[in-house]
């Protein structure tokens, strides 16, 4: 059975920015982690406690905890195949 993986998303606010990053990232899972990811969404202005954590300098931050190594993105995600090379997703074959 395939690990779950685990991401967390840190935002500042419902930025266009925040809100470009979620979407994409979840478009991308569907497409390449399909029903095994778990995405976290946490709002640094509601819980600025839990950016020191996992480092957070920047928003938004993308942070893979599992399948190990931890790897780290910023911005908005809108480059796929930079995101995909980041977390080290293998892309999922397309049928024609």
């Amino acid at each position: 059975m395939k690990k779950t993986w685990q991401l967390k998303l840190y935002i500042a606010g419902k930025t266009e920015k925040s809100v470009t990053a979620l979407s994409n990232l979840e478009k991308y899972c569907e497409e390449h982690l399909k029903g095994i990811y778990h995405i976290e969404v946490i709002d640094l202005l509601k819980k600025p406690q839990l950016a020191e954590g996992d480092q957070i300098f920047a928003v938004p931050t993308l942070v893979k905890k599992v399948p190990e190594p931890i790897r780290k993105i910023i911005g908005d995600l809108s480059n796929e195949e930079k995101v995909l090379v980041g977390l080290n997703i293998v892309p999922a074959k397309k049928t024609l």
